[in-house]
């Protein structure tokens, strides 16, 4: 157990990448912890990780695993966040759920703190953390919708394959060295290979020939931002870079915005850094981004297409600020204004 005056977490989904970085953001930002669960499933139960410099084991989730915990961070499936997030909540832990599962439901608030915290505060034992492509173009959206009111957005995302998670990374790396060798790239994670390619393919395809990634940012962005007039179209693309989505988004105003408006706006704008010099090659890229808290803003232009228009470039670190990051900050917000889950 950790020997600190706080609060008794759990971290469900332990293992995986999102979990353990879960862990990685606790301890950075100091969150207050007086004890740690790490939960998973019966794979990886006896696995032992280190929190705070202590080992603690893993143990398999029940529905009893939950007692006396305050702040339970979930990074598994939606299946399994549908079944243990109301027997958290009903434990009296505030649950913060970083699957699809919630999301959209009526009763949960869906929160990026930059840009809805308040949404917190109606909370009934669960908090949604939103999808990784929809947070990071939000943090850098808002700032300007609240100026000048957005009412059109187009996204086309370039996204790595830590989104679908550690194998993905492992078959990504183990594709290019294969081709590398002049031998045939095997896949198994993806439809077909992602060493040295691109799918225009994240989640399954829907009806209207969307996919349902490209479907939750619609959805998502209009909730965050309390804004169901925005009209959102999104194409998102699976990219073979480990780390760090990127993003072109062109956005629509209400009226006229000049580039240099939007940079000093961001520039001033919680969670965002600008990197906007294109003359010195001065942009973001997933590279720089990678491990870091921040979003980036470049490539800020006019739309040639449209006198109401920008363009910009938005890069970001998607299991950090994209998952685990704004799961803790939401923690943050839940116990320092005392919102905590008073259901037993």
């Amino acid at each position: 157990m950790i020997n600190l005056s706080g609060y008794n977490v759990a971290i469900l989904g332990a293992t995986g990448m999102v979990g353990q970085e879960f862990i990685k953001v606790l301890e950075q930002r100091r969150f207050p912890m007086s004890s740690v669960s790490l939960l998973a499933s019966d794979r990886s139960a006896g696995r032992m990780m280190k929190v705070n410099g202590q080992e603690l084991e893993v143990k398999e989730a029940n529905d009893d695993s939950f007692k006396g915990i305050v702040i339970a961070l979930f990074s598994a499936g939606a299946d399994i966040s549908r079944h243990f997030s109301p027997v958290a909540a009903k434990s009296g832990a505030v649950v913060i759920d970083n699957s699809a599962a919630f999301r959209m439901a009526q009763d949960v608030p869906l929160v990026v703190p930059e840009v809805n915290p308040e949404d917190i505060k109606k909370h009934h034992g669960i908090i949604a953390n939103p999808n990784c492509a929809t947070i990071q173009m939000v943090v850098a959206l808002y700032p300007l919708h609240k100026v000048n009111k957005i009412k059109r957005i187009i996204a086309t995302t370039f996204q790595s394959v830590s989104g679908t998670g550690t194998a993905a990374v492992d078959e990504t790396i183990a594709q290019a060295k294969q081709l590398l060798a002049g031998q045939k790239a095997v896949h198994s994670v993806y439809p077909h290979q992602i060493a040295f390619n691109l799918l225009p393919e994240i989640d399954v395809f829907l009806d209207d020939a969307y996919t349902k990634e490209e479907r939750k940012m619609v959805e998502e962005t209009r909730k965050i931002m309390h804004a169901d007039d925005i009209a959102v179209s999104a194409t998102c693309v699976r990219v073979p870079i480990l780390r760090g989505h990127s993003e072109a988004v062109t956005v629509e105003f209400e009226k006229p915005m000049s580039p240099d408006e939007a940079r000093s706006i961001l520039s001033k704008a919680p969670g965002v850094i600008v990197m906007d010099d294109p003359e010195k090659s001065v942009y973001p890229q997933p590279i720089i981004a990678a491990d870091t808290d921040e979003t980036y803003v470049g490539r800020i232009r006019r739309d040639t297409s449209h006198p109401n228009g920008l363009v910009l470039w938005i890069v970001a670190d998607n299991v950090r600020k994209g998952a685990a990051l704004n799961a803790v900050q939401i923690a943050e917000i839940v116990v320092s204004q005392n919102l905590l889950n008073s259901r037993k």
